[in-house]
């Protein structure tokens, strides 16, 4: 199964299928592929699901099956279904899949191998104005790709989260040298390409995931100003971000659009204006993760997205905040293992998340390979060090939605400033 699912994520993040020269043949392969390899999971023994994120994502679509009910559109239980559905399988094939940490590493490995040839690809349309895959520069200069990364935003995403990634694996270094030199290389590559996109979500992660590093490393103050220093550096580079103000045309756009959002929100709380919909009631999208959520499937909805993400990041800070009696060296560098691989995905969510506070990402696969690589991680580490906390859903219940309103007050106070400055 293993085999497949990696196959599938290569497929995912590569799309071959999907090149222009390919496409009239119609080949189905990402399905195939994720049609076998639940096959093989189902026929296996090693079933797991004792993470909170194997109930709140099939839950969410339930909702989001249930929103376009709402709304007067049954059909639209089919769609979402057979699009959200396999982000579903996938999830759950990849988290189960992944059961020791040298799989770990491989995925790992498969995110950013799969990221630097989409950056190669980004480099050379950079350079002669069309890649390989056929596809050119969009209008104006900005680098894209094929299918779900035809847009330089999505493309930014991806080398955001895969960029930790590959840090991580370059600090295991062998080969007389050659591995750490390597991952470092794709490294590099990954940041010419989040510059070549160009997208101002993707530089302010970048920043983001920079604070968190030091922040973990140095302490909040020490982080607070290396960071800001680093988003200066930025702001200075030519690119779009200097651009960045709530007056700014693409920027009061977006406002414009979360606002909105909240308007769709106030209208239908619970399930909200259906799943896919925001464009019927507004010509932007939200143009923000989190608002779409709220405004697609309601208050509902809000509460098993931001869940679902919130139990990623947290699992993570568990693994951080735990201290092990280690018996000997042997034990302590295992588990400075587990805390490397932890402080990584952190990072990659951080970076991912913060990205997606930009964009309309909140049904993207890309996100939901990455939480199935943190539930996996966590995982494997409890069942190495069973004092590692479970979570439990009933008993976390009523806290989630507390947080969950928390989130929606902050976003509309922050709407709200924003309209005010525009």
């Amino acid at each position: 199964m293993f085999l497949f699912i990696i196959l599938y994520l290569v497929l995912v993040l590569i799309r071959p299928q999907e090149y222009p020269a390919l496409e009239p043949a119609h080949l189905p392969l990402l399905p195939v592929v994720l049609m076998v390899a639940m096959l093989c999971w189902l026929l296996s023994r090693n079933k797991n699901f004792t993470a909170p994120q194997y109930i709140l994502l099939p839950a969410f679509l339930l909702v989001m099956m249930f929103s376009e009910i709402m709304n007067g559109w049954i059909g639209g239980t089919y769609v979402e279904l057979t699009e959200f559905g396999p982000i579903v399988i996938a999830f759950v094939l990849l988290a189960n899949a992944t059961n020791t940490t040298h799989r770990v590493r491989i995925v790992m490995s498969t995110f950013v191998l799969c990221a630097t040839v989409l950056a190669v690809h980004g480099i050379e349309q950079a350079q002669t104005g069309i890649g390989w895959t056929g596809v050119p520069l969009i209008q104006d200069g900005r680098i894209q790709y094929v299918g779900i990364f035809n847009d330089p935003n999505d493309l930014g995403l991806l080398f955001v989260l895969t960029l930790p990634m590959a840090v991580y694996l370059s600090s295991g270094g062998s080969w007389f040298g050659v591995k750490r030199l390597f991952w470092l290389a794709t490294a590099a590559l990954l940041l010419v390409g989040i510059y070549l996109t160009d997208s101002r979500g993707a530089l302010l992660a970048v920043a983001l995931i920079l604070g968190i590093y030091l922040w973990r490393r140095l302490g909040m103050v020490t982080a607070a100003l290396l960071g800001g220093g680093a988003l200066v550096g930025m702001l200075l580079l030519p690119s779009r971000l200097q651009d960045l103000s709530p007056g700014e045309e693409s920027a009061s756009g977006r406002v414009d659009a979360w606002y909105e959002g909240f308007q769709m929100f106030i209208s239908h709380p619970l399930f909200g204006v259906g799943a896919g919909n925001f464009t019927d009631y507004n010509f932007l999208t939200a143009h923000n993760s989190f608002v779409l959520v709220l405004a697609e499937t309601g208050f509902i909805g809000f509460i098993l997205w931001l869940a679902f993400v919130g139990y990623c990041f947290w699992m993570m800070l568990c693994i951080l905040r735990y201290k092990p009696v280690l018996a000997d060296a042997q034990a302590t560098a295992a588990w400075n293992g587990e805390r490397a691989i932890a402080t990584t995905l952190l990072l990659s969510l951080s970076g991912c998340v913060g990205a997606a506070f930009f964009l309309s990402r909140s049904y993207a696969i890309v996100l939901y390979l990455l939480a199935a690589l943190v539930v996996a991680a966590y995982t494997n580490a409890r069942r190495r060090y069973p004092a590692l906390p479970g979570f439990d859903l009933g008993r976390n219940a009523l806290r989630l939605a507390t947080y969950a309103a928390m989130v929606v007050v902050v976003l509309y106070v922050v709407v709200r400033i924003l309209l005010a400055y525009q």
